[in-house]
C-alpha cells in the first residue's frame, strides 16, 4: 500500500513495504568533505553555505531523527509530534530540487541503509547521482566495517569521490573493498591501514584515478608494487601523503603530479631505541618527478629527521624548478636552517616562478631580501608567522606601496610583533600600532576572508576611526578572525566602566565563592553587549564570521602542540584586564560561528558572556577555553554549565583551566551536548568526582574521545579508568596483554573470552612524558578513553592543541607500536 502524505500510519505502512537494507545508524558528517589539505585550500566554502544550514534546520523534527538513525517507531502507532509542517505541509511535499539538497547533508552511510526504507520516494532520490557521486565516512566513528562493505556494495560503481581519512578502526581487509568502485577519481585513504601489496592490488583496479591521500609507514616498499597500479600512479595529478618513515614513497611513480602534500611525522628513534637518519633515502634510485607541479606544500612535525627527509626532497626540486608553479608553503615548528640546496631553490623561484602563495620558515625570512625579489601573480595566501616582518616591509615588499590586492584571501601574520609598526628596531610592546599601516593593508586586500593577527600586541592609539576593530570591519568578507585580546580593548580607560580586578580578593580577604555574582548584574543575569564598544562594531559588520580565536597575547598553553611547556607563564597584557564579559557576550552576535577560542581573559569576572554565545549561536561545534578570570579562582562554573545545556552542535570541547572542578554540575550539563565527541580538560590542581564522568560516558554515546589531565591521586585515575573499561569496553578482540609499567592498568578478561588482538587500539598505552597514563579503550566503534594525573611537564615530541589532536597523536603513536615512554616516579600527588 502506498504511503498518502497527510496520514502518519500510510507512511509507516510504506516502510514496511520498502526494500529491506542491513545497516544501523551513522553519525552526520560535516558539510566539508574535500581532502585534508593545507590552508592554502582557501576559495569556496562549505557546500551550501549558510542558508543550507537554515534549510535543515527548518527541516521537520521527524526527518531529522530519521537521518540521525534514530528509532521513530518506539511509541507504538503515535507519530513524532513533528511528522508534519505547522502548517499541514508534509516533508515530502518539497519539490526534489529541495528534497536532494537536505539530502546532501545526511551520511551516506545513512542515505544507503536508512533513509533509503522510509519510502518509495526517498529510496530513489538517495541513489540520485548527486548523493552517491561523493561518500565522506571521514572521523564517522559508527561506520562499522559491515557498513562499509554494504555502502561500497550498493553504490559502488556511482561513487566519484571517497573519504575514508581518520577510519583507523577499519581492517586492511575492508580497505581493499575500495577497488570495487571503479569510477573513483578521487580517494583519501589517509590514516587507513595499508600495506605496499594492499596498495598495489587496489590501486591497479582504479584506472581513472587522479587524486589520491595515503599513508607511508615502516615496511613499506616501493619495488612491490605492479606495472598496473604503477601506471595509475603516472595519471595521478594530485598527492597528500603522510610519512611515518624516510621514503619518497609514491612520488616517484606520479610523473603528471600537479599538487603535492607531504606531511612528515617521523620519529628520531625507532621502537627499539635506534635513531634514525633521513639518509636511507640517498641510496633510492627513483627519485620525485616535478615538472608538471604547480601547487607544493610541506609541514613538517619536531625532530630532525623530518628536517634531513625534508632536504631530500627540495634537491630534487631546486635542480630543476617547476616554471608552472603557483603555491610554495612549507611548515616547521621552530628554526630550521637553510642549506645550499635550499637557497638555490629560492633563488630560482625568485627569478622564474611568480607566485599565488607563499609559507617559509622564519629563518629563511628573517634578514633577507627574499621578498624583495619574489615576484608575485594574483597571491591568495601569506603567511609570515612569527617573521621579524616590520610595517614598512610589509607595505614596501608584499603590499608593493598598496597595490591592489583584491585576490588576497589569507593572510596569516601571527607573531608578527612588528607588522603594524614602521620601525622594527625602536618598537616596544607597550607602544601602540601604526593606524596608516592597517588602513592601507585593509584598503588593498578588501576582500581578505581569513586574517590572524595573534600572538602579538597591538594597542590601538586615541583617536576616531583609528582603532584596529574599526578598521578591521571594512572587511566584510571575514569568514575567520584571530586577533589578541589587547588588541579589542577599548584605546582609552571607559569612564563607564569600573577598572577589573587583578589578584586582590573582594573584602576583608574573603574569598570569592564560585557561581555567586561579585558584580551587580544587567537583566537576565546576562552580560549585554556595549552597542558602543569598538569590538561590538566589529563583530556587528562580520556576521557571516565562522571562526573567532581572542588569544592573550603572552598565552602559553600548558600542554602546547609544537613547542615546550612553560611552567611559568607571563603575565597578561595590562590592556587585557578591560575585556571582559561584555566583549564576551558581543561574541553571540555571530549565528554562523561555528569554532571559538577564547584564551587568556583575565578581565572575566562572572563568564555570563558565554550564556549569550550559548543561546545565540547555536552553529557552534568546536568551542576552547583556557585561563579565563583570575588564575587562583575559577569564576565561570556556573555560567558555563548553563552556556553548555544549549549548544546541542556541540562536537569538540577543550577546557585548560586551573583549580577547576569537574564535579557533577558540570557533566550533568555536558551530558546535554548530545552531539558531542571530544573531550579534553586540562587542570593543573584540579578535581574530578569519578560518579559524574561514568553517568557523563553512559548518556552521550557518540563521545569517543575523553582525556582528562588533573591533579587527582594516581589510585583515582586508576579506579576510574578500570570503572570505565568495565562499562564501556565493547571491543569483542580483547588482548591477554597487561601493560606492567608504572600507571598502566591491566585489562581483566576471562580466559574464554581471549583472542589475538586484531586492533592495536586494544593494547597499547598513551606517548606522553609527565603524565601516568592508563590505557587507550575502544568504545562502541572507535574511542580513545585516558584518565591521566596531569603534571606539568611536556611531551618530547609535541602534545596537543585540541581534543581531535591529541586523538591524533595517540593514533599516530598506536599504529607505530611506539613504547611507553619514561615516566617520572618522583611526582607529588597535586
Amino acid at each position: 500500500m502506498a504511503a498518502t502524505r497527510d496520514t502518519p500510519t500510510g507512511e509507516r505502512k510504506c516502510v514496511q513495504q520498502a526494500p529491506e537494507v542491513a545497516g544501523g545508524p551513522a553519525p552526520h558528517r560535516g558539510l566539508s568533505g574535500a581532502v585534508d589539505a593545507p590552508a592554502l585550500s582557501i576559495p569556496g566554502g562549505p557546500r551550501g553555505g549558510p542558508g543550507a544550514a537554515a534549510l535543515v534546520a527548518a527541516a521537520p523534527p521527524a526527518f531529522d531523527m530519521a537521518s540521525s538513525g534514530e528509532d521513530t517507531s518506539n511509541e507504538g502507532d503515535v507519530p513524532p509530534a513533528g511528522a508534519t509542517m505547522a502548517v499541514g505541509a508534509h516533508l515530502l511535499g518539497f519539490s526534489d530540487e529541495i528534497l536532494l539538497h537536505i539530502l546532501s547533508h545526511v551520511p551516506s552511510t545513512d542515505l544507503v541503509l536508512n533513509v533509503r526504507r522510509t519510502c518509495r520516494k526517498l529510496a530513489v532520490l538517495c541513489l540520485d547521482k548527486s548523493l552517491t557521486h561523493t561518500v565522506l565516512l571521514q572521523k564517522d566513528y559508527e561506520a562499522s566495517e559491515d557498513k562499509v562493505k554494504h555502502v561500497v556494495k550498493e553504490i559502488g560503481r556511482e561513487i566519484q569521490q571517497l573519504n575514508m581519512a581518520g577510519c583507523y578502526w577499519l581492517s586492511g581487509a575492508t580497505i581493499e573493498h575500495v577497488a570495487r568502485c571503479r569510477s573513483l577519481v578521487k580517494v583519501n585513504l589517509s590514516g587507513c591501514h595499508l600495506t605496499s601489496l594492499r596498495l598495489s592490488k587496489m590501486l591497479s583496479a582504479l584506472q581513472h584515478l587522479r587524486s589520491l591521500a595515503i599513508d607511508v609507514s615502516p615496511g613499506f616498499d616501493a619495488g612491490q608494487l605492479s606495472g598496473e597500479c604503477k601506471a595509475t600512479l603516472s595519471r595521478v595529478r594530485e598527492l597528500k601523503q603522510t610519512l611515518y618513515t624516510p621514503s619518497y614513497g609514491v612520488v616517484p611513480c606520479c610523473t603528471s603530479l600537479e599538487k603535492l602534500l607531504l606531511y612528515f611525522e617521523i620519529l628520531d628513534r625507532t621502537r627499539e631505541g635506534a635513531v634514525l637518519s633521513g639518509q636511507l633515502m640517498v641510496g633510492q634510485s627513483n627519485v620525485p618527478h616535478y615538472q608538471h607541479l604547480r601547487v607544493f606544500y610541506a609541514r613538517l612535525a619536531p625532530g630532525h629527521v623530518n628536517q634531513e627527509v625534508v632536504r631530500l626532497y627540495l634537491a630534487v626540486l631546486s635542480d630543476r624548478t617547476p616554471e608552472n608553479l603557483h603555491a610554495f608553503l612549507i611548515s616547521v615548528p621552530g628554526s630550521f636552517a637553510e642549506s645550499g640546496a635550499t637557497k638555490n631553490l629560492l633563488d630560482s623561484m625568485a627569478r622564474k616562478v611568480a607566485l599565488d602563495a607563499l609559507q617559509l620558515p622564519k629563518s629563511w625570512l628573517n634578514g633577507s631580501s627574499l621578498l624583495q625579489h619574489m615576484r608575485f601573480n594574483n597571491p591568495f595566501y601569506f603567511s609570515f608567522s612569527r617573521c621579524a616582518l616590520s610595517g614598512g616591509h610589509l607595505i614596501q615588499r608584499v603590499i608593493n606601496g598598496g597595490r591592489d590586492l583584491r585576490s588576497l584571501a589569507s593572510l596569516n601574520l601571527s607573531g608578527c610583533v612588528h607588522c603594524l609598526s614602521p620601525d622594527s628596531l625602536l618598537r616596544k610592546a607597550e607602544d601602540d600600532i601604526d593606524s596608516g599601516i592597517l588602513e592601507t593593508l585593509v584598503a588593498s586586500c578588501h576582500n581578505l576572508q581569513h586574517l590572524n593577527l595573534s600572538a602579538a600586541h597591538h594597542h590601538s592609539a586615541d583617536g576616531p576611526g583609528r582603532h584596529l576593530c574599526q578598521l578591521l570591519a571594512r572587511l566584510r568578507r571575514l569568514r575567520s578572525l584571530a586577533l589578541p585580546v589587547c588588541a579589542v580593548a577599548e584605546a582609552a580607560p571607559r569612564p563607564d566602566r569600573e577598572p577589573a580586578p587583578h589578584a586582590v580578593p573582594r573584602g576583608c580577604g574573603k574569598k570569592v565563592r564560585i557561581g555567586v555574582q561579585s558584580s551587580p548584574a544587567p537583566l537576565a543575569g546576562q552580560a549585554a553587549p556595549q552597542p558602543s564598544s569598538v569590538f561590538w562594531s566589529l563583530l556587528k559588520s562580520v556576521p557571516f564570521l565562522e571562526r573567532l580565536e581572542l588569544i592573550g597575547s603572552s598565552f602559553s598553553s600548558a600542554m602546547p602542540r609544537n613547542e615546550p611547556a612553560i611552567r611559568n607563564s607571563l603575565p597578561p597584557c595590562s590592556r587585557a584586564h578591560s575585556v571582559g564579559d561584555a566583549e564576551v557576550a558581543a561574541v553571540g552576535q555571530l549565528t554562523f560561528l561555528r569554532h571559538l577560542t577564547l584564551a587568556q581573559l583575565p578581565g572575566i569576572l562572572t563568564g555570563s558572556g558565554l550564556v549569550s554565545i550559548g543561546l545565540q549561536c547555536q552553529q557552534l561545534q568546536s568551542l576552547s577555553l583556557a585561563n579565563l578570570g583570575l588564575m587562583g579562582k575559577v569564576v565561570y562554573t556556573s555560567a558555563l554549565s548553563d552556556m553548555l545545556k544549549h549548544c546541542k552542535r556541540l562536537k569538540d570541547l577543550r577546557l585548560e583551566q586551573p583549580y577547576f572542578s569537574a564535579n557533577a554540575q558540570f557533566f550533568q550539563a555536558l551530558s546535554q551536548c548530545s552531539a558531542l565527541q571530544r573531550l579534553c580538560l586540562v587542570s593543573r590542581s584540579g578535581t574530578l568526582q569519578p560518579e559524574a564522568v561514568l553517568a557523563f560516558m553512559a548518556r552521550c554515546l557518540h563521545v569517543v574521545v575523553c582525556h582528562m589531565f588533573t591533579g587527582e591521586s594516581l589510585a583515582t585515575c586508576k579506579s576510574l579508568q578500570q570503572s570505565l573499561l568495565r562499562r564501556f569496553l565493547f571491543c569483542p578482540w580483547i588482548s591477554s596483554y597487561a601493560p606492567s609499567a608504572p600507571g598502566s592498568v591491566p585489562v581483566q578478561v576471562p580466559d574464554s573470552q581471549r583472542r589475538p588482538c586484531q586492533d592495536r587500539l586494544c593494547s597499547r598505552r598513551c606517548p606522553h612524558q609527565g603524565a601516568r597514563a592508563a590505557q587507550p579503550v575502544k568504545r562502541p566503534t572507535a574511542a580513545l578513553l585516558m584518565i591521566l594525573q596531569f603534571v606539568g611537564s611536556s611531551p618530547v615530541w609535541g602534545s596537543v592543541l585540541t581534543a581531535q589532536s591529541l586523538e591524533l597523536l595517540g593514533i599516530l603513536c598506536l599504529r607505530l607500536s611506539l613504547p611507553l615512554l619514561p615516566l617520572s616516579l618522583s611526582v607529588s600527588q597535586r
